[in-house]
């Protein structure tokens, strides 16, 4: 759906006037020192934004009295910040150029105890906010979301979906780095493959990862057993308790592919304690690739996803669309690494040999 553009420029084509980066704009226009920005460069910015009559976003709404200076991110819970690895990095990194951009960070939980799942609606309702970043979209948020955007609301999913009516900056898509991970592991002649998700069902990226997992076992000729699923819940903890009770069902697989390197992390402590060794008897691969996955033991095979670039594009995604840009970039896709190391058992001379 698309917003109506405004009369007034944007703060990109301010940048393209003068030659520089948006942020470079930001910056200048909101009086931003100590960036490294030279005074020739702030008076090209000025000079431009001068002569095509452009206001700051934040002021000129505050005139406008539409402004709140705030944009809210949605989280699914607020004790995933005390076990996940990943959030932690990409809230880090959207509140950063939040404030580069003149902007307050609001964190929202969006089921915390007594709460609402579509709660978070009443700080558009009430005005309260500019923006919206949802993070790790489940499927009861979705029609909130979809809400939203349909009444051209600027909101912005960070992670994964497989609806087109918002905005989105994604991991290459959960399905096909799923896939690929369970195609290392296929290559390295497994069949029987078990998957360890990192959340309930609930999630999309859950959904999403599991049919990735399941896609790659159906083009190898495998039959995707359920028996091999399992669930997990964000912490390492409920990696090491899904596994264990996955491990009390069946010990007949030799491989496991875990939605994330948290519950990689619990799942391969159970596998230990159970008297599995990693890779010789279960071979394991994660995903995220986490400050830490280097450093478990064995080093954890992963997907590399980056949090950082992931967090810095939502921001100038959701800034692009409160300034009265449309939703023309659907989805902004990022390179995902697969990073080799020793939890698979493909040892750096396969690595080499292959290459």
């Amino acid at each position: 759906m698309a917003l109506p553009r405004r009369s007034t420029p944007t703060s990109s084509e301010v940048a393209k006037r003068a030659g520089v980066s948006r942020t470079t704009v930001s910056f200048v226009l909101n009086d931003l020192r100590g960036k490294g920005i030279s005074e020739e460069t702030r008076q090209k910015v000025l000079l431009a934004a001068s002569e095509m009559g452009y206001e700051p976003h934040s002021a000129a709404r505050i005139l406008a009295g539409g402004s709140t200076g705030t944009i809210a991110v949605v989280i699914p819970r607020s004790d995933h910040l005390h076990v996940d690895a990943y959030l932690p990095r990409l809230l880090s990194t959207v509140n950063d150029c939040c404030h580069i951009h003149g902007y307050k960070v609001l964190l929202e939980a969006a089921d915390d105890q007594f709460k609402d799942p579509g709660a978070f609606m009443n700080l558009v309702k009430g005005k309260r906010i500019d923006g919206l970043i949802v993070v790790n979209m489940r499927s009861v948020e979705c029609d909130y979301v979809r809400q939203l955007a349909q009444q051209g609301f600027p909101v912005v999913v960070a992670g994964n979906g497989r609806e087109s009516f918002y905005s989105r900056c994604t991991s290459d898509d959960d399905v096909v780095t799923s896939k690929r991970a369970t195609q290392h592991l296929i290559e390295l002649g497994h069949r029987r493959i078990a998957h360890l998700a990192f959340a309930p069902k609930e999630f999309e990226a859950v959904t999403l990862r599991r049919a990735g997992y399941e896609s790659a076992l159906a083009e190898a000729g495998i039959a995707p057993d359920p028996s091999l699923i399992a669930y997990a819940d964000i912490s390492a903890r409920s990696g090491y308790d899904a596994m264990k009770q996955l491990l009390e069902q069946t010990t007949d697989f030799t491989a496991l592919f875990a939605g994330n390197d948290t519950v990689a992390f619990g799942a391969m402590k159970a596998l230990k304690d159970a008297g599995c060794r990693i890779p010789q008897d279960v071979a394991v691969v994660g995903y995220d690739d986490i400050p830490l996955a280097e450093f478990a033991s064995p080093p954890l095979t992963t997907l590399r996803i980056d949090p950082v670039t992931q967090g810095k594009e939502a921001v100038d995604m959701l800034l692009a669309l409160m300034n009265g840009e449309t939703y023309v970039r659907l989805e902004v896709p990022y390179d995902t690494c697969f990073v080799i190391r020793e939890s698979c058992g493909f040892s750096l001379n396969q690595k080499i040999a292959r290459e």
